[in-house]
């Protein structure tokens, strides 16, 4: 029996509904689009500019620096039977072996221009423990932080500044006990103390430049903190920390010279005590060394902070 006109209809339109509907794309209208909310994103890239330092970026994180430095103060002396005496203790036990071994056995004493041994020593190890302790702290600043920078973004030059920062609580503190030192001896400073800011910002802008060169370094060869001791200790015989340069002959001044702790450790005795002449061509040697060497570390230390959360 053959299907009427309508139900041969019905038929279809059932068949119809049987069937997968084709997909519809639906377009969004753009006010929902556009009412999404905007979120910063950062990419993590190396710089192209010719600025080693970004200062503004610096600025505006300047808390975090703040924070940092007092974490690594804290974190340094915590759960230690004497804590901050630390600091007056290893520089004085160390004066007093120079002073035993090279100042009365070696027959420094009478080299020193009159200073007496002791404060010559202890001038000398003020720049110099900062110096040493900040390469060690700021070299390992970046592995210690992994944390850190592996989950936010920062200028990861404030993990290392942080670390040298920190060193100037502790020389404050030295520089406490060699003004009890020189009451002592009853040495009185002179109108060079005016230079002591110059040299610790010098001071400071050369411990900053290596300790990023190294830390830089550091995540990728984790070797650099074996050498790094090494370093220091060959470093500071190279440095006259526990000898004038008077003690090498004319011709051989030049190479001494060429280290610029040399410069600022006579210009910190000649600032404190004043027995001699500032010696203005061996502080422009150093400044110049300073000023190269920061200037090439933070330029490294951009070029390689892009993989530092890879590879950390």
């Amino acid at each position: 029996m053959g299907l009427t006109t309508t139900e041969n209809a019905s038929a279809l339109e059932a068949a119809a509904r049987t069937q997968t509907p084709s997909p519809t794309k639906i377009d969004l209208p753009y006010e929902t689009t556009s009412s999404l909310p905007d979120k910063p994103l950062i990419t993590i890239e190396r710089s192209q500019s010719w600025s080693a330092v970004n200062l503004r970026e610096l600025w505006a994180y300047r808390e975090l620096l703040y924070f940092l430095t007092w974490r690594d103060v804290k974190v340094r002396y915590k759960q230690t039977l004497l804590g901050v005496l630390w600091v007056i203790i290893q520089p004085l036990a160390t004066m007093l072996i120079f002073t035993l071994l090279f100042g009365r056995l070696a027959g420094l004493e009478s080299r020193t221009g009159g200073i007496p041994y002791p404060l010559f020593a202890f001038a000398g190890l003020l720049p110099w423990t900062f110096f040493a302790n900040a390469l060690t702290n700021s070299s390992n600043s970046l592995v210690t932080s992994a944390q850190l920078i592996t989950k936010i973004y920062f200028p990861r030059m404030i993990v290392p500044a942080a670390a040298v920062a920190a060193g100037l609580i502790d020389f404050a503190l030295s520089f406490v006990v060699l003004a009890v030192l020189m009451a002592c001896y009853r040495v009185s400073g002179t109108w060079s103390l005016l230079l002591l800011p110059a040299l610790v910002a010098l001071l400071v802008l050369l411990a900053l430049g290596v300790g990023m060169l190294l830390a830089g370094l550091n995540v990728k060869y984790r070797d650099i903190r074996h050498a790094v001791p090494f370093v220091v200790q060959l470093w500071m015989f190279g440095s006259p920390v526990i000898y004038p340069t008077t003690l090498l002959p004319e011709r051989w001044r030049w190479v001494l010279a060429l280290n610029p702790m040399t410069g600022i450790i006579e210009g910190f005795r000649t600032a404190l005590f004043g027995q001699t002449q500032i010696e203005w061509s061996l502080l422009a040697i150093s400044a110049a060394i300073t000023l190269i060497v920061f200037v090439y570390s933070a330029f490294a230390f951009r070029r390689m902070e892009k993989s530092f959360a890879d590879v950390i």
